[in-house]
């Protein structure tokens, strides 16, 4: 207590009959009344203080977040997007340089492919086990099959069948060379051979017809390479060449050159015969349906190297009914291409719509009448139904069809409308070379 006592006025102390304290500065405490002795009691009312209230934050806006931590995850999906096409376009327009293969399951590739440019230009056809391509080796045109690696049993088998001692020849496909494209899961095994423009016998068919010298020449050529195939030709320069059966005979399997020659091609699925080898019991009903034999079918293959021969046999008789039905020699109408057993058994026949064809009905294809009156085209009919004989013992071989047709050839080639005489004493008369049946 400093001070207490009457002041004479302040305006401070009116209308106040209590002696309230404030504050005048740090450390003194003021207090008036008005009144007799009413500042005998004095107190203090502290200030009040009001709490302070935190405000609640307003709610964060996550659009913004998310869009700043989606934005780079989504620029680096579509940015390995466009590589992953990138990488995949180029690979298949201008294709890496040769990565050498370590997996030794893989047949080591050609040396000299891996140095030369090789560029995929146009996807020809797709098959079973993979697609075939145009491409370009320096200045020349070459075929393509890429087969992806699940399927490396059938390039690994392809690739020896080319590789075997023997197996140049004109009337079988030329073969360049083989390489592995990739690595991991993107390993692509390819085949390089020689280009033909006019592509398959079956695609040539569609869109043409053909005289009964192109026919010929077609035939002779497609069963001289089968006869070579076939053949087991000991002390060549380059070794010993085995007999191979090729399994998948059919007129897809049949390239033209530009001179209406044949050669054979795509061996994935043939089988050499070499001595002191066994062929093994496990080769079930490989080929294409529609032209297996009647023993494949019924799955009753003797596994010898004769039965797999006539099994080829069988499928050249299709091939050259095939030939048949687009040629014009014949005084009568051209019948559009279609595929041995179509209206039989269709366009996609299930192996069991050709076991009820072919074994239990006994079907062949249908020879139109007006075959029968061409001389050439009557002999060619007998000796298809020689090849597709339900009895494999009883095929001929190909070499003997090769015979027959150049026999054909020439007996119908001295033809004249205006020597009729002679032409029976000449049908009469000719010798066909004897049918062969121990292949």
């Amino acid at each position: 207590m400093v001070k207490q006592g009457c002041w004479l006025d302040d305006v401070n102390c009116y209308d106040s009959s209590e002696c309230v304290e404030r504050k005048e500065n740090i450390d003194v405490f003021f207090c008036c009344c008005e009144g007799n002795l009413c500042n005998q009691k004095f107190h203090y009312n502290p200030e009040t203080v009001e709490p302070t209230l935190n405000p609640v934050p307003p709610k964060p806006d996550l659009f913004p977040t998310l869009l700043y931590s989606l934005l780079p995850i989504m620029a680096v999906a579509v940015i390995l997007f466009i590589s992953f096409w990138m990488y995949r376009h180029l690979k298949l327009t201008y294709p890496p340089l040769l990565v050498p293969s370590q997996d030794p399951g893989l047949t080591p590739p050609s040396p000299l492919l891996g140095q030369k440019p090789l560029q995929l230009l146009e996807l020809k056809a797709r098959g079973r086990f993979g697609c075939v391509w145009k491409a370009q080796l320096l200045s020349e045109a070459v075929a393509v099959k890429i087969f992806p690696v699940q399927n490396k049993q059938s390039w690994q088998n392809e690739y020896e069948i080319y590789n075997a001692s023997g197996m140049k020849h004109e009337n079988l496909l030329h073969f360049i060379g083989a390489e592995k494209r990739g690595n991991g899961v993107d390993i692509e095994l390819w085949l390089i051979t020689t280009y033909h423009e006019k592509g398959s016998l079956t695609d040539f068919l569609k869109a043409n017809v053909l005289s009964w010298n192109e026919l010929c020449l077609i035939a002779q050529t497609f069963v001289r390479g089968l006869a070579y195939l076939h053949e087991d030709i000991p002390n060549l320069k380059d070794g010993h060449k085995p007999a191979i059966a090729h399994r998948d005979i059919k007129s897809k399997n049949v390239l033209l050159k530009s001179d209406l020659t044949a050669c054979i091609a795509d061996f994935g699925l043939a089988l050499k015969f070499e001595a002191g080898k066994s062929t093994g019991d496990t080769h079930g009903q490989v080929g294409t349906r529609r032209y297996m034999a009647p023993e494949v079918l019924e799955g009753a293959i003797s596994f010898q190297r004769d039965a797999f021969l006539r099994i080829d046999m069988y499928a050249a008789g299709l091939v050259l009914w095939e030939l048949a039905t687009r040629c014009t020699a014949a005084d009568g109408p051209v019948d559009e291409f279609c595929l041995p057993f179509e209206e039989e058994a269709g366009l996609h026949p299930s192996l069991e719509d050709m076991q009820d064809v072919v074994v239990h009905k006994k079907l062949r294809p249908i020879f139109r009448e007006h075959w029968l009156k061409h001389t050439g085209l009557s002999l060619l009919c007998e000796t298809m139904e020689e090849c597709w004989d339900h009895e494999a013992e009883a095929r001929l071989s190909a070499g003997c069809v090769e015979e027959r047709i150049i026999s054909m050839q020439r007996s119908t080639s001295i033809i004249s409308p205006d020597d009729i005489l002679s032409v029976v004493t000449m049908v009469t008369n000719l010798d066909f070379p004897p049918k062969e049946s121990s292949l």
